[in-house]
């Protein structure tokens, strides 16, 4: 029974990681596409400033993918994989819950599903939000990936909180009222973590770098435009760069809202498709069990 309840997690998530790679192959790539671009010719003044400075230039990596692999097979590996998983662990925590509570299966899966997508998403969105590969410091890769992992934890546990203190409060003052109260008090908690959790652009490694052209002091890593920040002028490609002279524009913003919002909408899609598909496979495997099973319902639900 429970292989089976896991394997169509697992197959709704496989069918949810097919709809969120087509989404973002038509929609999210092209921008994903501007933001390379930018950041090529980012990195092409950056090693002009710094050879026109004197300074040392740092020799670029060879590319371990090409575009087109990015675009295609990595993205559709990245993407499937990850619903896969979201869908088994869905089913595993169905199969935790759906002897405790007196709800339908499918309404339990889409309140699994919903859940998931608030605590592994969005939730820590609103601090840390989704970035193109333009955006991002390599020298920060392992502090951002632990302050994500952290706001993910934190934010599923506060909702694991809430609504167990919803549950609680319901006996003694109502349903309706213990929503309310639950839901404020996560909002106040949820608070006080998005203003204790640090920006990225607070990080000591940002800091050390702020000396470096191209490392504007910001709240992000967003690229600010670079400048000349030396007091002198610099001679690059026959042109001389004044002091404080903007040589290279920031980043689009234009590109980074649409990345972040196609980014929403295609967890959006996943996780809804998670829960529909689950729903309705785990509930026509199990039946509906919040009614009286007829004897041939037993007997099957004993076979499987």
């Amino acid at each position: 029974m429970e292989i089976r309840v896991i394997g169509r997690g697992a197959l709704a998530g496989l069918i949810a990681g097919v709809l969120g790679f087509v989404f973002a192959r038509i929609w999210a790539e092209p921008v994903i596409a501007k933001s390379f671009d930018y950041e090529s010719g980012r990195i092409d003044i950056l090693a002009a400033l710094n050879r026109a400075a004197g300074r040392p230039v740092a020799p670029e990596g060879p590319a371990i993918f090409s575009r087109a692999m990015q675009s295609t097979v990595a993205l559709a590996t990245g993407v499937i994989v990850f619903s896969v998983a979201m869908g088994a662990l869905v089913a595993v925590a169905y199969l935790v819950l759906h002897g405790r509570l007196a709800v339908r299966p499918q309404t339990l899966a889409w309140l699994l599903s919903w859940f998931g997508f608030l605590g592994v998403f969005l939730l820590p969105f609103a601090k840390y939000p989704a970035n193109p590969p333009a955006i991002g410091h390599t020298f920060t890769i392992g502090a951002r990936g632990q302050l994500y992992l952290i706001m993910v934890a934190a934010s599923l546990v506060l909702l694991g909180v809430g609504v167990f203190v919803a549950h609680r409060l319901s006996e003694r003052v109502g349903s309706f009222r213990a929503t309310l109260v639950a839901a404020a008090g996560f909002l106040v908690v949820y608070g006080i973590l998005l203003a204790v959790m640090p920006s990225l652009g607070e990080l000591s490694a940002n800091a050390a770098h702020a000396d470096q052209f191209g490392f504007a002091p910001a709240a992000t890593e967003t690229p600010q435009p670079i400048t000349n920040i030396l007091s002198t002028p610099l001679l690059v490609d026959g042109k001389t760069i004044a002091p404080g002279q903007i040589v290279y524009p920031g980043f689009d913003a234009d590109v980074l809202w649409k990345v972040r919002w196609y980014s929403l909408l295609n967890q959006a899609l996943v996780w809804t498709t998670i829960a529909l598909v689950f729903g309705a496979l785990v509930e026509r495997l199990v039946g509906d069990t919040t009614r009286p099973r007829t004897v041939d319902e037993t007997a099957s639900a004993r076979r499987s």
